[in-house]
């Protein structure tokens, strides 16, 4: 099917959504992560800044400090920003009427702006942290004395982290890790759910959220998306890449279990320690509390955006190819095509998937790194989509018309290579490469990674397509194919590694591939056109073009 215009393809999505009558079913839907970035000076200080929570409309940031100016140990702020498209204001403490000369914590704000939830230490409750809330009659006035939750919802222990769902009937918090904890529950400090029949009536008594989402570690800071369908928290449970992780667990409908937590996987979590998730109303951004390198204090604010996968085929772009499989499973059970409204989907395949569809169509999801190769002067190989500018080195000779996509890039076989940033580890997930060659000659490399591996080669005796990239341990050893891409003709050679298995591509067609559940990793850039350690015999000798680099696995 050829490629439709963007306008042409809108019509169509347009014309199916008015088709198509709409089923039932429950899907769960991938997604992936942008990279973390710092929220800055005007929210995050020297000092040290948690729990973060972002209001319904998304210009108002809570959050706890323990910075100076602060009436005590810790109190609560809040940041500002007319649109969602600006950046924050300076953050200002709430005052003295919420806070206190002791401890306020873990703001959650209430939809529609008019409680705020928190836990204290201060004087007045019933053990070592309680839950309060302070309210006001409209978003211009000021935060009224906060009332502690009472004996039902508080107890001789510490309730901490609480976090209020978006029909305000629902509300989450956990035990804090220090203790004293609650009896009746999994391990070092559990989440909890306390629940009323309306927003005017007393909160029942709180249920353990169960042993599938708590474990015998620490389990804390929950935050409840606003369909209810998924549950961000951080958690010490074995599979964290740090101290804490950030996890997930979803569940179909409100009323059905929650199912075992993922990790959200190293974009999100680091070696250091991430923690206090609050989820957007909208699902597209994760805010969190971090130490990682590069914060301003010892604990920071970050936020991340979550991006559907909406490249259902695999193929590296979103095309009418993808608005078919969406198509062909309409009100089906499907795990891959519930997109929307929130990433995670919303338990069926209808318009809003389509609508998040037509959204991303003709991106290309997960291509970090994007190299055409199409100058015509000059010793920068530009990124066509990101901040990897390549450096040539040695006389690499551009070719304007000598491409198979437009120009390409002679190399000599001698000393010419471009070199790039670091742009991905591959030993931390799925990723994918790709690029067309013409030339070459065995023993050379077309893509290596310095202190790593030879990502893309040709074999030293007949001129197969090899990677060089092994898995970790002993026996590790390089995959061969036996597809010859020496033979003066172009060739669209690829490397996937999906998480489980390496496979090779010529000419978009697996030629090689097996079972790897892990690669050995380098935090350096890449070599194009030569290998890892540069050696002789390693200069590659020809032409190539069109370089892409995906941090997820794509079909060729």
């Amino acid at each position: 099917m050829k490629l439709l215009n963007g306008y042409r393809m809108r019509l169509v999505v347009v014309g199916i959504v008015a088709a198509i009558a709409i089923g039932g079913g429950s899907a769960k839907a991938d997604f992936t992560f942008g990279m973390p970035v710092n929220l800055g000076p005007t929210v995050n200080s020297f000092d040290y800044e948690f729990d973060p929570c972002i209001s319904t409309d998304g210009l108002m940031l809570f959050f706890n400090s323990y910075r100076p100016g602060g009436y005590g140990e810790s109190d609560l702020w809040v940041a500002t920003r007319k649109t969602t498209d600006e950046p924050w204001s300076e953050a200002l403490n709430i005052g003295p009427i919420v806070n206190s000369s002791a401890r306020e914590e873990a703001p959650s704000i209430s939809a529609d702006g008019l409680s705020l939830y928190f836990s204290s230490d201060r004087p007045g409750g019933s053990g070592g942290e309680d839950l309060w809330v302070a309210t006001r009659e409209n978003m211009d006035d000021n935060w009224g004395e906060p009332v502690n939750l009472g004996t039902i919802v508080n107890s001789s222990a510490s309730e901490h982290a609480p976090s209020i769902s978006s029909d305000d009937l629902s509300l989450l918090f956990a035990e804090r890790y220090q203790g004293p904890f609650r009896p009746g529950g999994s391990g070092g400090g559990d989440m909890w759910v306390t629940r009323r029949p309306n927003s005017g009536a007393d909160w029942g008594t709180p249920t353990n959220l169960g042993p599938i989402v708590n474990s015998s570690s620490v389990d804390e800071a929950p935050s409840i998306s606003a369909n209810g369908l998924a549950l961000f928290f951080m958690s010490g449970r074995t599979g964290v890449y740090g101290r804490n992780d950030i996890w997930i667990s979803k569940r179909e409908t409100v009323d059905a279990p929650w199912a075992e937590p993922v990790n959200l996987g190293p974009t999100v979590n680091s070696s250091a320690n991430e923690i206090n998730p609050d989820i957007a109303t909208d699902g597209c951004t994760l805010y969190f509390s971090s130490d990682r390198p590069a914060g301003l204090g010892g604990h920071d604010i970050w936020q991340v955006t979550i991006i559907p996968i909406v490249d259902f085929n695999g193929d590296g772009i979103v095309d009418s190819a993808d608005m078919c499989i969406i198509v062909d499973n309409w009100g089906t059970d499907n795990s891959l095509c519930d997109i929307g409204p929130m990433p995670w989907g919303d338990g069926i395949v209808d318009v809003q998937d389509l609508i998040v569809l037509a959204e991303h169509l003709f991106e290309e999801p997960g291509l970090v790194a994007y190299w055409e190769l199409d100058e015509t002067e000059g010793d920068i190989a530009y990124d066509s989509i990101g901040v990897y500018d390549g450096i040539l080195s040695g006389v690499p000779t551009w070719q304007p018309t000598g491409g198979m996509i437009d120009g390409a890039l002679q190399f000599d076989g001698t000393d010419d290579y471009v070199s790039t940033p670091f742009i991905l580890n591959p030993a931390e997930g799925p990723f994918s490469v790709t690029a067309w060659i013409k030339g070459g000659a065995p023993g050379q490399a077309v893509l290596s990674q310095p202190g790593g591996a030879n990502w893309l080669c040709v074999d030293s005796l007949e001129g197969c397509l090899m990677t060089e990239l092994k898995a970790t341990g002993r026996g590790a050893a390089a995959l061969l194919s036996q597809a010859v891409i020496t033979d003066g003709y172009w060739h669209r050679i690829g490397l996937v590694w999906d998480g489980s298995h390496r496979i090779l591509y010529v000419d978009d067609v697996a030629v090689a591939e097996d079972a790897k559940t892990n690669l050995e990793g380098s935090e350096n850039g890449l070599y194009l056109g030569c290998g890892m350690a540069m050696e002789p015999g390693s200069f590659f000798s020809g032409l190539i073009d069109d370089v892409r680099i995906y941090n997820r696995a794509v079909i060729p």
